[in-house]
């Protein structure tokens, strides 16, 4: 029997163990050998002996630089160890909107026996292989470690700096993204920005500049479609694959669609004020595409957190010419605000969430917006964007 080495105890290697059956776990936070609950061995990673292991598999998120990926011999991803499984595979990637975007294509696959799972949540291990489409947000980590399996269809949605510390530079990131057009065969299929049409595959190539382009080649008609700003790309990108797969378009199903919250989410204050949650938006694209939504209102924008050393340059450039007033919090509340005086827009320095609402309370009139949405990590003070997005909501239901 193949002895299976899994690199993190976490949900992806545990889901495969239960698969896998003769696995051991290697894993850094260990400091001692241990059988879990379901009789697996954990040992440290220090443990890990290339000689003894004819299969490796990792969590998604170990970086490669990390010893244990450094001495395995037989290293393959998640999706490589189910590649040859029959499901008809749809990948989502890109930088914002891919749980969204595999959502919104899920619920309009269902009824047609598509499961959903990967980077959204339940890992590869406990999907059926008697579905008869597997529905993957996949993310640059994964692939970077897939050499294996390859999608039927791909979808890709615009690309924005993220996760950069980890793949080591911006053209890292984007080429990671698009490697799997490389293993891509005549009659797949692969939707991706126009700026990346030039690249090299035996798929058929769709590549779209903005929703109008999509909506037009698909024959989508956008005023039909109830999600506007960032969610309507998502909406388009998962019609565009039933479309390609069913030849329809269903718009009273993707309108029935019901969003997360945390991303864009609305609500009013006992005086009527619109604020919106977009804790979610945690680099600066997402941030981006909800202050265009907004842009015509006045905004009071709530931003910081940690952002993980991005230039944010980018963002104020496109700050500069709408109307905001920004509340600086968290880590990289002194960098924002060098950034705001730089770029002359008007700032207030906060001392945390709490007070930047409380200052947006006082400022805050009718018809203008009150916008949260960080550009940052937020675990620099909380312990999820979940946690400050429930925070923030919590506040303004409390004001009166």
């Amino acid at each position: 029997m193949q002895k299976i080495s899994l690199f993190g105890y976490a949900k992806t290697t545990k889901a495969i163990a239960k698969v896998a059956k003769n696995a051991i776990f290697y894993d850094d936070k260990c400091t001692k050998p241990f059988r879990d609950e379901n009789g697996f061995m954990v040992k440290p990673a220090s443990e890990f002996n290339a000689k003894y292991s004819q299969l490796e598999i990792p969590s998604p998120g170990i970086q490669p630089s990390n010893p244990l990926i450094v001495k395995a011999n037989n290293l393959i991803s998640e999706y490589d160890y189910f590649a040859n499984t029959l499901p008809l595979k749809i990948w989502i990637s890109g930088t914002n909107g891919k749980t969204t975007t595999t959502q919104m294509m899920q619920h309009l696959l269902e009824s047609k026996g598509s499961e959903a799972g990967g980077n959204i949540g339940t890992p590869l291990a406990e999907l059926s292989q008697d579905a008869k489409m597997w529905i993957l947000e996949t993310s640059s980590f994964t692939m970077h470690y897939t050499n294996i399996a390859t999608p039927n269809i791909y979808v890709l949605l615009p690309l924005s700096p993220d996760h950069l510390s980890w793949h080591g530079s911006m053209q890292e990131y984007i080429d990671t993204k698009l490697k799997p057009l490389a293993t891509m065969r005549e009659g797949e299929v692969a939707i991706i920005p126009d700026l990346y049409k030039d690249v090299k595959t035996e798929a058929h190539l769709i590549t779209y500049k903005d929703e109008n382009s999509l909506a037009e080649y698909f024959g989508i008609d956008t005023s039909k479609v109830n999600f506007k700003g960032a969610f309507l790309a998502d909406a388009l990108l998962a019609m565009a694959v039933d479309k390609i797969l069913f030849d329809k378009v269903n718009y009273d199903k993707i309108n029935s669609f019901v969003l997360d919250p945390h991303r864009q989410e609305e609500l009013r204050d006992a005086r009527d004020r619109l604020w919106v949650n977009d804790t979610k938006a945690t680099n600066i694209d997402a941030s981006i595409a909800a202050l265009k939504r907004y842009k015509n209102s006045s905004i009071h924008l709530i931003l910081g957190g940690d952002d993980k050393g991005v230039d944010l340059n980018e963002l104020f450039e496109y700050l500069q010419d709408i109307d905001v007033h920004i509340y600086t919090i968290g880590s990289n509340k002194e960098k924002l605000t060098k950034l705001a005086k730089k770029y002359k827009i008007n700032f207030e320095l906060c001392l945390n969430l709490a007070d930047s609402i409380s200052k947006i309370d006082k400022n805050l009139k009718e018809n203008e917006v009150a916008l949260l949405s960080p550009a940052a990590s937020s675990l620099d003070e909380f312990n999820s964007y979940a946690q400050r997005g429930d925070e923030f909501k919590k506040a303004v239901l409390n004001i009166s």
